[in-house]
């Protein structure tokens, strides 16, 4: 890399007390590998993120707190040992090369099916059927009514996150993303559509929102605070029942001006995949980063359909710190040395996004691999 190039994204970042190389993130890839009894990571995720670990930092795919927390197949956990020693592998082979990452902590609440949990039914925060799909070892299926959470099972969940989070310092992670975006369990929490408790979890925008800073002081006990990141998507429109509604800029501007309490790692804030105008974020439909910008003091990560042009734009005006790319590190794993050198970007295999083995995973060449392949031809 041309250590003379002065675009930002290729500036070396101050992320708390970890030097980043780049501002260029490998954001959280949902691949569906981890297909073993164990929901373990093996040397296929060991080899696949190490050949992208020249990116400033990773994250991981969404990771499973607990069995409880399980929604989808074949992603991983962090909560047993054959998964710790798993994921250590990952991290020390990351390290090796020079890199930084992050393990994305999830937990799907009420969009799970019973088939996960032989046959008894997922918790969510309200008796309210989300209306999602899951994968289940079945196939897609409709979610189903939950149970609602007693308040001894939400501290009990909360917990769940404590513990993984100290699973994932043994297994040498440099920090955590805590998962509360677009219909798992904290947006559910957040939803009036998918939280109706009258209790301290439920009714006004801070009883909804608590559940978001109880998982964070747990996680602090493991993590300092410059250690923990948070995603969010406060513009998801899914399939089912949680989606922008006219308290969702109320919602949000309050959990972004709690979090100046902190001194968190980052705020993780995922774009829109619609036109906002006319919707219930109508008023921020031409700035959406810019408003999150300024209720939010601390260092923000973006995401959404960024390319090179402008994801350095957006860490020039302001709005942004850092930049997460999603489907581009599917298919390059070298994407910071091509953004560096100009070259060309290789385009995903989306049939290979979910299934098993290397084809589509850790078969893509990086662009010294296809340039030494094709003079090896001539």
């Amino acid at each position: 890399m041309d250590q003379d190039n002065k675009e930002p994204l290729l500036e070396s970042f101050q992320l708390g007390d970890l030097t980043l190389k780049n501002r260029i993130v490998m954001a959280s890839l949902t691949r569906s590998r981890a297909d073993n009894p164990e929901s373990a990571p093996t040397d296929l995720n060991v080899l696949y993120y190490q050949q992208r670990a020249s990116a400033g930092l990773i994250l991981t795919e969404s990771t499973w707190v607990s069995k409880n927390a399980i929604g989808f197949i074949n992603l991983p956990g962090i909560y047993s040992e054959a998964q710790v020693a798993g994921w250590k592998k990952v991290t020390e082979a990351v390290h090796e090369k020079g890199g930084k990452i992050f393990i994305q902590i999830a937990h799907s609440g009420a969009v799970s099916h019973p088939d996960f949990f032989d046959g008894e039914l997922p918790l969510g925060p309200s008796t309210i059927n989300p209306q999602e799909k899951t994968f289940t070892p079945k196939g897609f299926k409709d979610t189903v009514t939950p149970k609602a959470y007693t308040v001894p099972e939400i501290k009990a969940t909360i917990e769940e996150y404590k513990k993984a989070a100290a699973n994932a310092k043994l297994a040498g992670f440099d920090g955590v993303e805590i998962h509360a975006q677009i219909f798992t369990l904290i947006p559910q929490f957040l939803h009036p559509a998918t939280n109706q408790r009258i209790d301290e979890y439920g009714g006004t925008i801070q009883n909804r929102a608590r559940i978001i800073f109880e998982i964070i002081d747990a996680v602090k006990t493991v993590y300092p605070d410059q250690r923990i990141g948070i995603k969010f998507t406060p513009a998801a429109y899914n399939m089912g029942l949680i989606k922008p509604i006219d308290s969702t800029l109320d919602t949000f501007t309050y959990i972004f001006k709690k979090l100046n309490d902190l001194n968190l790692a980052y705020i993780h804030l995922v774009g829109p995949d619609v036109d906002l105008t006319g919707t219930p974020l109508n008023d921020i439909a031409t700035n959406y980063y810019g408003y999150f910008r300024k209720l939010y003091n601390g260092r923000i990560m973006v995401n959404r359909g960024f390319n090179k042009q402008s994801a350095n734009e957006i860490i020039k005006n302001g709005d942004a710190d850092l930049v997460s790319f999603g489907t581009y590190y599917i298919a390059n794993p070298d994407l910071v040395e091509r953004f560096a050198a100009d070259i060309e970007l290789a385009e995903a295999d989306s049939s290979t996004f979910y299934t098993s083995g290397e084809k589509g995973y850790t078969d893509y060449p990086t662009a010294n691999e296809v340039i030494s392949n094709a003079d090896n031809k001539v």
